[in-house]
């Protein structure tokens, strides 16, 4: 889908129940520009701060289900927080960012936004969050079971070795051996090797 910006009052056919007014009040509060972008297999999110011609811009991709678009959201509005609180003078994914970044997520993990199951994975990382959420294979493993569509998806993890898959640019691989935590897989159009992550998701050839 083409990235647009997306009125507030739509914001709740991309969020969980029960999240769009704690939502909105961030992104009034701070005139956040926010679109929804197309599926995007890198990034999830995207964070832009203000400048003297722009107003903080958060994207987010319109694919996700609510709460992986929720927590993805909270994702670059910590970055947000964090510029508000400290600008460009600590790390992007630092300890600054990791610690609001979890307070958010207590916050809507406490208002029982989330199924048990997405509770106990945001509770294991709470405290030192990955800086993409790409990055923890736990949650991406339940967030996925709450997609509505994209069922012509697997995981890397879930192939057989020496099966071939596409991805989403349409480049075709196959898949080889696990080298500690990425599987090592060969692009059949130039033999190049390339590893991936176990929940990469692709299409089945």
């Amino acid at each position: 889908m083409p990235k647009k910006e997306v009125p507030l009052n739509h914001l709740q056919q991309y969020l969980p129940n029960g999240t769009v007014d704690a939502v909105s009040d961030y992104l009034q509060h701070y005139k956040v520009h926010l679109t929804i972008a197309r599926q995007r297999q890198s990034i999830l999110g995207d964070y832009r701060h203000r400048t003297l011609n722009h107003t903080h811009r958060i994207s987010v991709n319109g694919n996700l289900n609510p709460y992986a678009f929720l927590i993805t959201l909270l994702h670059e509005l910590a970055h947000l927080l964090t510029y508000e609180q400290y600008g460009n003078n600590v790390n992007a994914h630092g300890r600054e960012w990791k610690k609001i970044f979890g307070q958010l997520l207590k916050q809507f993990i406490e208002h029982k936004v989330f199924p048990e199951e997405i509770v106990a994975e945001l509770k294991s990382i709470v405290h030192n969050p990955a800086a993409s959420s790409c990055a923890e294979d736990g949650l991406l493993r339940v967030l996925r079971k709450y997609n509505t569509s994209g069922d012509d998806y697997c995981l890397i993890e879930e192939l057989q070795q020496g099966a071939k898959f596409k991805i989403i640019d349409g480049r075709i691989f196959q898949k080889g051996e696990r080298l500690r935590k990425r599987y090592k897989c060969q692009e059949l159009a130039t033999g190049k090797l390339y590893l991936f992550s176990p929940v990469y998701e692709v299409a089945l050839i």
